[in-house]
């Protein structure tokens, strides 16, 4: 099973920041430029911006002009791919979990003779 390639770190890092997430929440539901982005939030433009570069380097969100906007729109696919990683993470403790419950019901199996 194959977890963890360096460029996960970047992506989960961008993912902690709550502002960050609701960026790439917005993005999704609508294209929204960055102006539009930063109206709403409690920070300065340049604030907002420097949010969108981490989200950028993370492969997150994409950045594109429509006209004289700059429009971000997220990257459903490295979502998807962040989502098979959890999965397998998933599938790795729900297996761990399985065993201990397996090998404490043993325990206790064998006491009780």
């Amino acid at each position: 099973m194959q977890i963890a390639p360096p460029d996960f770190d970047r992506m989960f890092g961008a993912l902690a920041d709550h502002t960050r997430r609701d960026i790439v929440r917005r993005a999704i539901d609508s294209e929204e430029g960055v102006a539009e982005l930063a109206s709403h939030y409690p920070m300065s433009f340049a604030a907002v911006q420097k949010h969108i570069a981490i989200l950028e380097r993370a492969g997150l969100v994409t950045k594109h002009r429509i006209g004289r906007r700059k429009v971000v729109r997220t990257n459903v696919e490295t979502l998807r791919v962040a989502r098979r990683l959890l999965d397998q993470y998933e599938v790795l403790w729900r297996g761990r979990i399985d065993r201990m419950t397996q090998l404490v019901t043993e325990n206790a199996r064998e006491r009780d003779q």
